[in-house]
Parts: C-alpha cells; sequence; structure tokens
C-alpha cells in the first residue's frame, strides 16, 4: 500500500516514481496498476421491454468493463466504427478518449442523436473498467457521493391506461405492494374526445380527462408517494400551458415534456407560465444542448437521459450547470440495471439529485440480468465495489439476446 503521509513530510523524499511504482505494483507489470491498454470492443443487445445495447471494453490486463447504449437503430455499427480509435489506448484517459470519439465521428453527427448514445455506452464501460483497474466505485471517479442511496420513481401503466380509477388503482399496488414512494403515469392517452391529435390541440374534455387521471391518483397515494405525469412532446404551446393551469390545485411531482422537445422558446413559455414543475430533457444531447434548457430558466426539473445524453460524466456536468441554477435533476431511464446502477453512481455524485427512473417492473427477469440486488424497496443502494459494482449474469443474457446476436466473448 502507498504511504501516502509521506508527500506531506518534508523530511520525507519521496519521488512521484516512487509513487507511480508502488502504486503500480513492485513489477510495474500490467494489471497491477496503469499501464493498460484496450485490445477490444464488444456489443450484445437484450431484447428487454427496449433493445439494450450493452458495451463490452477488453484490454491486455485481463479486465474487461461493460456499459450501455440507449437502444436505437445502428447503434452497434456505430461503436463497430469506433473500434480503430480505441484499440491499444488507455482506458483510464476517460475524458481525452470522450473527446476523441466525439472529434473523429463528427462526420457521424456526433453533437447529438445516436452517434452520441453509441459513444455513451463505450464511455459507461470505461468507467466500469477504469473503477475495476483503480480498485474505487464509480461515484468516487465523479468527485465522491453525497448520498449511499439513490431514489428510483416507478414508470407506471394499467391494461385501462385512459380508466382514472385503473391508474389509481396501480399507483395504491405499486406503493403498497412494490415498496415505491415515487411513480409516473402517462397523460397522453385517449380520452374519447379526441377529433384530431395531429393538430396537438386539446380539447376541453380532453383537458377533464387528463385532470381526472391526476385527481385519482394523487388523492389515492395522497402523501405516501410523489407522482409525476408524462405528456410524451404530445401538445401544442397554448394546449401545454391551459393543461398545465388545471393541475396546479393538485400534488402533481412534475409534467413531463408537455410540447415537442425542438423549440427552446416554447419551452420557456409554457414552463413560466404555471407553477405546476415542467421536466424536460431527455430528447437533448450533451450538456451543450442541456445548457440552454436550463440558462434560459425553461425546465423547473432537468431530465438527461444518461446512456444516451453522452455517459455519466456528461450526466455529471449537466447536473453541475443545473445546480448553479438550483434546479434538480431526475434522470430519465428506460435502461437495463447496468446503465441504470450508472445512473445511480451519477445520481450519489451529485447535489441536486432528485431520482432515477425504472420503466421494467412489469419485466418478470430485468433484475435477473445482473448477480447483485439493484433495486429494494424503491431505492437503488450505490454499490461499493469497483467499477459499476454489478455483474453481468451471462446466462440471462444469452436467453433474451436480440435474434441473430451473439454473446460477448469471455473474459
Amino acid at each position: 500500500m502507498v504511504d501516502y503521509s509521506r508527500l506531506h513530510d518534508p523530511n520525507a523524499e519521496y519521488t512521484m516514481r516512487e509513487l507511480s511504482a508502488e502504486t503500480m505494483g513492485a513489477t510495474g507489470e500490467r494489471g497491477g496498476g496503469r499501464d493498460v491498454e484496450i485490445t477490444d470492443v464488444q456489443t450484445a443487445m437484450v431484447d428487454g421491454n427496449f433493445p439494450w445495447t450493452l458495451v463490452r471494453i477488453y484490454t491486455d490486463a485481463g479486465v474487461a468493463g461493460t456499459g450501455e447504449a440507449y437502444w436505437g437503430a445502428g447503434v452497434p455499427e456505430l461503436i463497430e466504427r469506433m473500434k480503430p480509435f480505441l484499440i491499444g489506448e488507455n482506458p483510464l484517459d476517460i475524458d481525452r478518449l470522450y473527446e476523441h470519439l466525439i472529434q473523429k465521428m463528427s462526420g457521424e453527427g456526433s453533437v447529438e442523436g445516436v452517434t452520441v448514445t453509441a459513444i455513451s455506452g463505450i464511455e459507461v464501460a470505461l468507467h466500469d473498467l477504469a473503477g475495476k483497474i483503480l480498485d474505487l466505485p464509480a461515484y468516487q471517479l465523479l468527485g465522491g457521493k453525497y448520498r449511499d442511496e439513490v431514489r428510483v420513481y416507478c414508470d407506471c401503466h394499467t391494461e385501462e391506461e385512459a380508466d382514472p380509477e385503473a391508474c389509481a388503482d396501480e399507483a395504491e399496488r405499486v406503493v403498497e405492494e412494490l415498496g415505491y414512494d415515487a411513480l409516473k403515469f402517462d397523460l397522453d392517452v385517449p380520452s374519447g374526445h379526441e377529433k384530431d391529435r395531429a393538430n396537438r390541440h386539446l380539447r376541453p374534455g380532453e383537458i377533464r380527462h387528463k385532470v381526472d387521471i391526476v385527481e385519482a391518483v394523487t388523492e389515492r397515494v395522497e402523501d405516501r408517494a410523489d407522482v409525476a405525469f408524462d405528456c410524451h412532446w404530445t401538445f401544442s404551446g397554448g394546449s401545454a400551458k391551459r393543461l398545465a393551469e388545471k393541475l396546479e390545485p393538485y400534488d402533481v411531482w412534475w409534467l413531463e415534456d408537455p410540447v415537442p422537445a425542438e423549440n427552446l422558446e416554447v419551452q420557456a413559455e409554457v414552463t413560466n407560465s404555471t407553477t405546476t414543475p415542467i421536466t424536460v430533457g431527455e430528447n437533448r444531447y450533451r450538456v451543450t444542448e442541456l445548457r440552454r434548457l436550463i440558462e434560459d430558466q425553461a425546465v423547473d426539473i432537468v431530465a438527461p437521459d444518461l446512456p444516451k445524453v453522452g455517459g455519466m460524466r456528461e450526466t455529471r456536468k449537466i447536473a453541475d450547470v443545473a445546480n448553479q441554477y438550483y434546479v434538480p435533476v431526475a434522470m430519465h431511464n428506460v435502461a437495463s440495471p447496468i446503465a441504470t446502477v450508472a445512473a445511480a453512481h451519477v445520481g450519489a455524485a451529485v447535489p441536486n439529485s432528485l431520482a432515477v427512473e425504472y420503466h421494467s417492473y412489469e419485466l418478470g427477469w430485468w433484475e435477473d440480468l445482473v448477480e447483485e440486488d439493484v433495486i429494494v424497496d424503491g431505492t437503488i443502494e450505490v454499490p461499493e465495489k469497483p467499477g459499476l459494482g454489478v455483474t453481468l449474469d451471462l446466462d440471462t443474457v444469452e436467453e433474451h439476446l436480440v435474434e441473430g446476436e451473439e454473446l460477448f466473448d469471455p473474459v
């Protein structure tokens, strides 16, 4: 073990070369320290409630890291394109490799979209790998932690999405039986009053129906749970403002994505028109895009999707900007346990973390994808093991591979 106290002893001669030698091990061999090279990058797509793209990075030290990219057509192919930019590189240089990939893939559109998503999966795998090499949990690579547990909100569904009482019944069940104290329901559901959904206009009957859902759910759970409601970018600015105003008397945790994501001026207008908290962010990429939402005060709660937005450090950067404006972060998440735990590490490492989404409570084998318990009583206890701190169950991965996909090579 390195005697770091000698660094502060004026009578001790402790050179950086000595420090490096002790940190790398007596022999300086790879695997005992930081002289490591990437040898391969592989992907495997799992057929979950979304097609999760798992990423594995191999090294000459016999250590591998696992990450995950948000689902999207062409992501595995893009990761394959990036392999030449990674082979032979040191996986501990996470920031440099991230910027290297952004630059090298600029012709593929690395400002936003699936290219950023593909890079996100690599970046998460690098954090897992670096943590294993340095024997540190991933949150420590992000600056340490503010909390030991991260709150999880459960994205809920019913067979009768349009029935307010069915939604209330499911909310009560998820709180009482599954132990969550944070929920989300969809509001962009049929009401029976629609005439023309293409024009994004909400008729009075549609607004009344959505208010009925909110009223039924929030009054059923009362103080036992916070409840958010998702609109999936469906409504016009005027309709969104009318809906948000009608929801002001209720305990709405947030109203998510009420208008399309492209026009930030309209988004700011909607947000500033109501006391109903507005959440936006999953359809924006990198800190450069989400920064505008935050600085223009167009959002009350920001919701980046970690394996889509740019990865763990990019999400940390977004949280840092948000914190300057006293805006909390509620990470959107439809991922497998891999990216979900990655989000928990970031949620532990930033002061303004509100919650991480869980979108797979109806998928019976989600938790079987890794060997460890992930969500317990509506929270994630942040792992202390090196890297992400979870281990893929390769039998479960193989059982649920997308047709035509192959399992990773063994480590």
